[in-house]
């Protein structure tokens, strides 16, 4: 297995903006890190791991609205909703999005976590069309650390994308899926905390959570910090 490069102090987590299981370890990331006061030593290093490319068909609306009543039971204050809007406004790609996260890293470390977990929360509570421009640019004028002119240069430039995609080309079949997490001390680890199974096939059957145990970020957090 060829593993990324991790800079001391990261967490290269790799993902897709569309995953609920991902948004959930990154909340609790963010959650840990700022309980042990880490907020300005360890960043995450988002990186792409595209499941529509991977499964060869768009976001499964079935598939996650099986998910999200049980992804909002771990983490209630979320308040992730199945999909409320017109189902013809539903997204089917998370290209552009996920580029986008990439390109607002150019900017900070900060804003590409802000502007993920905004894009995030835009989708799985707010019923927002993430794969549109103007709604990316919208959702990234709420984020302070973010400059919505610079993310707009980037994506029409397309200046990030080429990046992002050579590096999920390149350790795609090292990913064990969304989300999967590498530490530069060599630890790593998929879907931290949670072990779970489907009750019948993906689309008409449902998730179950066999364990959940959010006292593992802490540990990833503090072992980012040492590393």
């Amino acid at each position: 297995m060829a593993r990324p490069d991790v800079t001391p102090g990261t967490i290269v987590i790799y993902t897709d903006v569309a995953c609920g299981w991902s948004t959930i370890a990154i909340v609790r990331l963010l959650r840990a890190r700022a309980e042990a006061g880490l907020d300005n030593r360890v960043h995450l290093d988002h990186r792409l791991f595209l499941l529509e490319d991977l499964n060869r068909f768009p976001i499964p609306k079935r598939y996650l609205e099986a998910e999200v009543p049980v992804l909002g039971a771990l983490e209630p204050s979320l308040e992730f909703k199945p999909w409320q809007a017109d189902p013809a406004t539903w997204p089917v790609t998370t290209l552009l999005p996920n580029e986008a996260v990439h390109a607002a890293k150019e900017q900070s470390p900060a804003a590409a976590e802000d502007l993920d977990l905004a894009l995030r929360m835009a989708f799985f509570r707010d019923s927002r069309c993430i794969s549109l421009r103007h709604e990316i640019l919208d959702i990234a004028d709420g984020c302070s650390t973010v400059d919505t002119s610079e993310l707009a240069d980037a994506m029409d430039t397309g200046r990030a994308r080429s990046a992002m995609m050579r590096d999920y080309q390149q350790h795609r079949d090292d990913v064990q899926g969304s989300p999967h997490l590498f530490l530069a001390d060599g630890y790593q680890v998929h879907n931290p905390g949670i072990t779970m199974h489907w009750v019948g096939e993906p689309g008409a059957g449902f998730p179950v959570v066999d364990a959940d145990d959010p006292a593992v970020f802490a540990d990833l957090v503090a072992r980012a910090a040492a590393g």
